[in-house]
C-alpha cells in the first residue's frame, strides 16, 4: 500500500488494524509502509556500515548507525536510541523485576533499541525495534517487545524484532513483526 498524504489530528487506529493513520508523518502508515522503509534503512547499514557486521561490533553501535539510516526514512518523526522517557517519566514495564533500577545502563530496564515517535508525551509512538546480534544470546527482546507493544501508556503502533548475522556473512537473519 502506497503511503497517502492526510493530515490527521492525531495517531488513530482505524477499522483496519494494520493501518495506522498518523499525522505526525503526514500519511496512512500500514505494516507494508513500515516493512519498505525499514528495508531500504537495512539495505543502506549493510552497504555503508559493512565493516561494523564483519568485525562483530557491538549491538549498540550497529542500532545508532540503523537509527541515523531510518530518520532518513522517516523525517516527520524523531528516531531514537536508547530513549526511555516518557515526556519527564522514566518509561516502565510490568515485564521486568521488581529489582531492576532504573538508571541502569546494562540495557537490562526499560532502554528500547529504537524507537520511531515523536517526543514528548503525546506522541505518537509508531515503532519500536529491539535487535540482537546472533553472537548474542542473553537477553528477551521478544518479551520486551510485547511488553512495550501492549502498555497502554507507550502504545506502540509497531513493534519489530531484528537478528543481525556478523561475521564473514553479514546480513539480517531474521525480521519479525510482533
Amino acid at each position: 500500500m502506497k503511503a497517502v498524504e492526510e493530515p490527521y489530528p492525531q495517531s488513530v487506529a482505524t477499522s483496519n488494524p494494520e493501518l495506522i493513520l498518523s499525522s505526525s508523518v503526514g500519511c496512512r502508515m500500514d505494516k507494508e509502509e513500515i516493512s519498505r522503509r525499514l528495508a531500504r534503512a537495512l539495505q543502506k547499514l549493510e552497504h555503508r556500515d559493512h565493516y561494523l557486521f564483519v568485525h562483530d561490533l557491538n549491538e549498540r553501535t550497529i542500532t545508532h548507525r540503523l537509527a541515523m539510516y531510518l530518520q532518513e526514512e522517516f523525517p516527520g518523526m524523531d528516531v531514537d536510541c536508547e530513549y526511555n522517557r516518557v515526556d519527564f517519566e522514566v518509561k516502565r514495564l510490568d515485564f521486568y523485576p521488581a529489582n531492576t533500577k532504573t538508571d541502569d545502563t546494562d540495557a537490562r530496564t526499560v532502554f528500547p533499541d529504537i524507537i520511531v515517535h515523536k517526543r514528548g508525551a503525546k506522541g505518537p509512538n509508531l515503532l519500536v525495534l529491539e535487535a540482537k546480534k546472533t553472537t548474542n544470546k542473553s537477553g528477551d527482546d521478544l518479551g520486551k517487545l510485547k511488553a512495550y507493544k501492549s502498555n497502554p501508556h507507550l502504545k506502540y503502533d509497531f513493534a519489530i524484532f531484528l537478528q543481525l548475522r556478523t561475521g564473514p556473512e553479514p546480513g539480517v537473519e531474521r525480521l519479525e513483526f510482533i
